[in-house]
């Protein structure tokens, strides 16, 4: 889930990055990423990441993501009360906000495990509602919740062609926020880097 604002938005490329879909650049990234063993869950709860962050008037971070990642949006306020919401990771389709989860791309409870227990509450709240990062998307509730705080290791989406994509914005989160990765996490985002083309 990313973007921002009422004008709308979208990731943030890097300059000169490949194209999504190229898979070049996040093999390059991946391998710099440290491998580690998956750290303890102590201390670990979702308030610890304070998120849906207020974005504007009567809308927050959850508002602006529907709003980015959805056509024929409908607001009430700056609430979104309606729209069309595509779910790349199983190829489903929702017209109710109610149906759609905005899911952490790398999720709060595997970032609590792979560094971000060292973080203050402060630094979790940036990337539990980072916008400018692929940590952020709208995909179906039913999705999200099979998924829960797992790595590629151990889910991947439904629609394989999303594989791709997938691994791309995984390796790029971790990147960014310096998080490890175990070493079946790692392998499984290499295969699924494969399947860029």
């Amino acid at each position: 889930m990313l973007a921002l604002g009422a004008a709308g938005c979208g990731t943030v490329a890097e300059p000169d990055a490949p194209p999504p879909g190229s898979g070049g650049n996040a093999s390059e990234k991946l391998e710099t990423l440290t491998v580690a063993k998956a750290g303890s869950m102590r201390g670990y709860s979702r308030e610890r990441f304070p998120h849906w962050r207020d974005t504007g008037k009567n809308c927050d971070v959850r508002d602006s993501v529907l709003e980015r990642d959805g056509s024929d949006i409908k607001r009430s306020g700056c609430n979104v009360v309606a729209g069309r919401w595509e779910s790349v990771y199983d190829n489903r389709a929702f017209t109710d906000p109610s149906d759609v989860d905005v899911d952490h791309m790398v999720p709060l409870a595997n970032a609590w495990r792979s560094g971000a227990a060292e973080w203050d509450d402060t630094q979790r709240g940036e990337f539990a509602n980072d916008l400018t990062r692929p940590q952020l998307i709208a995909v179906s509730a039913s999705s999200n919740r099979a998924k829960g705080d797992q790595d590629p290791s151990q889910w991947k989406p439904a629609n394989r062609s999303y594989w791709c994509q997938y691994a791309e914005s995984w390796v790029t989160v971790k990147h960014h926020w310096q998080l490890s990765v175990t070493s079946a996490e790692k392998a499984a985002l290499a295969d699924m880097l494969e399947e860029c083309v």
